[in-house]
């Protein structure tokens, strides 16, 4: 049997690793007053723009900046070396967790490769507007066959003729030629407005593939957030059952003692071993719930395969006061990393848009290269060229309009996508607001109902110890218990996971799950 004292040392608020005092709760207060006094000149500030403001002072860097360090590396398959856990258990708090999943977890690798890749497309996007330049030399030595370009001997012979070459000059067929030339080549666009477009839409791209990396972040961090209490609920549920194992096997042994003594009945003795194999199944059926949720949050948290860990923290219980609606929407609407990734899209689709139709105004560009060719004996002389190119489109109206109707369309769904996106918003901050109020009412409840177990258990325990009445009102007392200690822990996992969905919905998770919790 768990004493009420044991009971309550579940609900201890989460401390950091390595603190030896108690972290203060942190209640979020949604029902400030407004500033009183009357307006002189100007209308007072909205209370759910003074809620949001305060929500904005909550927010703190994700994590405790941890840092793993695996015990080694071992081969895996087909050669690939892989991080091996280490020797002993590793100590991880809730914050020491999620930072590890932000920086081992697969998802967020694959966002930062996006992003690299997204930097990459920038620059290629970029490198079309600015000047390009570029140095090419060379040197080469030629043999030539004259008669075979079709200088015949009769043909030089006639160059003598005409006094062209001098007097005894031995004109050869073969010529032998050595020539070097180096040149500077530059190219620059200067009147593209399609480019130029598509090259501040890269912007918006960029915030977009960001603000779909934050929300992977937010997501990766409810889901740690979740699994960690869903572990400490484990936890909780494996000391109640050993509790309840523990206590049905003394009671077990006094039902057989007082057989033996002659003062006992088999059937109480019967009853007091069923009980006792029973507290002994929960048991296993509970350490195993533990050890495939530890699993789980290792494999989130991408750590080495067999890593064992250690829970710091206990289970936060910290109510979590009505929050305003109107202060709730202004939060998600300025936070919701989805929503801020729509309307970037959108700005990227605009962009496009203007893109397309520029496509009807000319281009102009400018090519050259300036240079020194000539033997590779010397003498050397400048080679230049110089050249602007005007491209005007005359008639491309087919393809034009089709290009068009197609930014256009796709401007159309993005809208209506945000629309619904806001709507969607709004609900699940109302549901979540109700999941949050329930749960809370329910663990006030459970808590109640525990307390009232307890009283009970100890009632019949001291009835049968007396000889009053047999065993069996006891194990019905003992089954009570654990039905709501059990109950307890249910719903108290239920309240926090509600209080960090909601901080998802509005979108503030990662940086303020610690204040929905109720700890520093």
């Amino acid at each position: 049997m768990q004493s009420k004292t044991q009971v309550k040392t579940i609900f201890h608020p989460l401390k950091p690793r390595g603190s030896g005092t108690g972290v203060l709760l942190v209640a979020l207060a949604a029902g400030m007053a407004c500033p009183s006094g009357r307006a002189q000149q100007t209308l007072p500030t909205a209370p759910s723009a003074l809620l949001a403001q305060k929500n904005e002072a909550l927010a703190k860097t994700p994590g405790s900046g941890f840092v793993f360090t695996p015990g080694g590396t071992q081969p895996g398959p087909d050669g690939v070396s892989v991080d091996a856990p280490t020797d002993s258990a590793l100590p991880l708090s809730l914050d020491d967790a999620i930072s590890i999943g932000l920086e081992r977890n697969v998802r967020m690798k694959y966002d930062k490769a996006n992003q690299r890749e997204v930097k990459g497309d920038t620059l290629s996007v970029l490198n079309a507007l600015i000047p390009n330049l570029k140095v090419d030399a060379q040197s080469s030595a030629q043999e030539i066959n004259l008669a075979a370009m079709g200088f015949k001997p009769s043909l030089i012979a006639g160059f003598a003729k005409t006094g062209l070459l001098p007097a005894g000059y031995a004109f050869s067929e073969i010529a032998k030629v050595n020539t070097t030339q180096a040149a500077i080549d530059a190219d620059q666009v200067l009147f593209n407005l399609p480019d130029y477009e598509l090259y501040r839409g890269t912007k918006n791209e960029t915030a977009v593939v960001d603000l779909e990396a934050l929300t992977e972040r937010g997501d990766l961090i409810l889901d740690v957030g979740t699994v960690y209490l869903r572990v400490l609920a484990d936890q909780a549920n494996v000391t109640n059952a050993e509790a309840q194992e523990r206590s049905a096997k003394r009671l077990s042994d006094q039902a057989e003692q007082k057989l033996k003594a002659g003062v006992g009945t088999s059937l109480d003795a019967l009853r007091g071993r069923v009980e006792y194999q029973q507290r002994q199944q929960s048991v296993v059926a509970a350490q195993s719930a533990l050890e495939k949720d530890r699993i789980q949050l290792a494999r989130i948290l991408g750590l080495p395969a067999g890593q064992k860990l250690e829970l710091t923290d206990s289970a936060p219980f910290a109510e979590f006061e009505g929050m305003d609606l109107d202060a709730a929407m202004i939060t998600a609407f300025k936070h919701r990393k989805d929503l801020l990734r729509l309307e970037q899209q959108i700005a990227l689709m605009q962009r496009e848009e203007k893109a397309v139709k520029y496509q009807r105004l000319p281009t102009l560009a400018f090519n050259g290269f300036y240079g020194i060719i000539g033997l590779t004996t010397g003498p050397y002389h400048g080679d230049f060229s110089a050249a602007g190119s005007v491209n005007v489109p005359i008639f491309r109206e087919a393809a034009q309009r089709g290009e068009q109707d197609v930014v256009n369309a796709q401007l159309v769904a993005l809208r209506q996508r945000e629309a619904d996106l806001r709507v969607t918003i709004d609900s699940q901050i109302r549901a979540s607001m109700l999941d949050v109020n329930a749960a809370k009412e329910l663990v006030k409840v459970a808590q109640s109902n525990v307390e009232l177990a307890q009283e009970e258990l100890l009632d019949e325990k001291q009835r049968f110890a007396a000889g009053v009445d047999d065993d069996l009102p006891v194990v019905d007392a003992e089954a009570s218990v654990a039905g709501a200690q059990s109950q307890l822990v249910r719903t108290l996992y239920q309240y926090n996971v509600a209080k960090l969905q909601l901080a998802r919905n509005t979108g503030v998770v990662e940086n303020r799950y610690r204040a929905y919790l109720g700890t520093k």
